[in-house]
C-alpha cells in the first residue's frame, strides 16, 4: 500500500464519520431552538390541513426526549470513537481489535478444554484410534472442521476425497495425515490436452486410463491411448499408473474416482485440468486435536495406508 493510500482512506473515513455526527448534533440542536416549545399546545401552527371541518393537522416539533435520545447517540458515538477503532488509523485508547479479540477468546477456550485433551498426551494416533472416547472427540472435530467438504459420513463428493475409500493423494499414514491437516495440501492436474494431441488422441487416453483400473472400454483405443499416457502422464501417475504421494499424483488403477470415471470426466480431466486445494488448519486446531482428527480418519479407513 502506497504511503497515499495509507493516510488517504483514513482520513476519507476520519472526515466522513465525524461530519456525520456532527450533522445528527446540528439536527438536534436546529430542531431544540423551534419557538413552538414555547407556545402552548392550542396555540401551536398547522400546517393548513383540515378534515371534516375541525380535525387539523399541527406542526409540533418532535417531543423533548427525542431530543435528548438523540444527543445521547452524539455522545455515544464520540465516546465509541475515543475508545475503539473507527476514526481511520487511530486505533482507540483501549487498543481493541477484532483479532485481539478472538485470540483472546481462543485462549480462554484452549485453557478450558485443556484438561480434557490432557488425558489423550503421549498417544498416538493409532492408539487414540482404538480409545472411544477420543474417537467421539475426533467425531465432534471432524462434524465442525472437516464434514463441510467431506460430508458428514466422510465419503465426500465430487472434488472432496472419500476418506473411508482407502486411496490417498498423499499418503494414508499417521504422519502424512497429520501434515495435510495442518499444512493443507494444493493438488493441481494441469490442462494435457494440447500435449496429448488431438481430440482422438485424448479419447484414447482417457480409454486407456479407464482400461488402468479395469472398466470396461473400447480396447483398440486403450492401446492406442497407451503411448500418449506414456509420453505425457506417467511422469506423474507413474508408468503402471499407481500414483504418486510425493506430488500427489492419483492412484488410477484403484477405481476411485475424484471427479468421476467416465469417458466424459476423463477427459475433461484431460482436457482442463483439475486444481484442488485442502486448506491448513494448524493454526484452527490444536496439535492434540488433529491427532484426534488424524485418529478418526483413520478409523473411518479401516487402517493406515501408504
Amino acid at each position: 500500500m502506497s504511503d497515499f493510500t495509507h493516510f488517504f482512506w483514513p482520513a476519507v473515513i476520519t472526515v466522513v464519520s465525524l461530519a456525520g455526527i456532527a450533522a445528527c448534533a446540528w439536527l438536534a440542536w436546529r430542531h431544540g431552538r423551534n419557538p413552538a416549545y414555547a407556545q402552548p399546545a392550542e396555540a401551536k401552527p398547522d400546517t393548513g390541513h383540515v378534515w371534516d371541518g375541525d380535525l387539523y393537522e399541527l406542526n409540533n416539533p418532535p417531543p423533548r426526549w427525542w431530543l435528548w435520545m438523540f444527543y445521547l447517540t452524539v455522545v455515544f458515538s464520540l465516546g465509541y470513537l475515543i475508545f475503539y477503532p473507527g476514526l481511520g488509523n487511530f486505533a482507540g485508547v483501549l487498543g481493541w481489535t477484532q483479532s485481539g479479540q478472538y485470540q483472546a477468546e481462543r485462549e480462554a477456550l484452549d485453557a478450558r478444554v485443556a484438561p480434557l485433551y490432557a488425558r489423550f498426551d503421549g498417544k498416538t494416533p493409532e492408539a487414540l484410534a482404538q480409545d472411544s472416547e477420543a474417537l467421539a472427540i475426533g467425531t465432534s472435530l471432524f462434524l465442525n472442521t472437516c464434514a463441510q467438504c467431506h460430508g458428514s459420513d466422510a465419503r465426500g463428493a465430487r472434488g472432496y476425497p472419500n476418506l473411508t475409500a482407502g486411496a490417498w493423494l498423499h499418503g494414508g499414514t499417521a504422519d502424512a495425515l497429520r501434515t495435510t491437516i495442518a499444512e493443507g495440501r494444493h493438488g493441481v492436474m494441469p490442462p494435457m490436452a494440447a500435449a496429448v494431441g488431438t481430440a482422438s488422441d485424448v479419447r484414447n487416453v482417457a480409454a486407456y486410463v479407464q482400461s488402468l483400473s479395469g472398466m470396461r472400454t473400447d480396447s483398440v483405443a486403450a492401446a492406442r491411448g497407451k503411448i500418449g499416457f506414456m509420453n505425457n502422464c506417467a511422469g506423474c501417475h507413474g508408468a503402471e499408473g499407481k500414483g504418486n504421494p510425493l506430488l500427489g499424483a492419483p492412484n488410477l488403477t484403484d477405481s476411485v474416482w475424484l471427479y468421476g470415471g467416465s469417458q466424459a470426466d476423463i477427459i475433461e480431466t484431460i482436457t482442463r485440468g483439475r486444481e484442488g486445494v485442502m486448506p491448513a488448519h494448524a493454526g484452527r486446531l490444536t496439535p492434540q486435536q488433529i491427532d484426534l482428527l488424524v485418529a478418526y480418519v483413520l478409523k473411518v479407513s479401516g487402517g493406515p495406508g501408504r
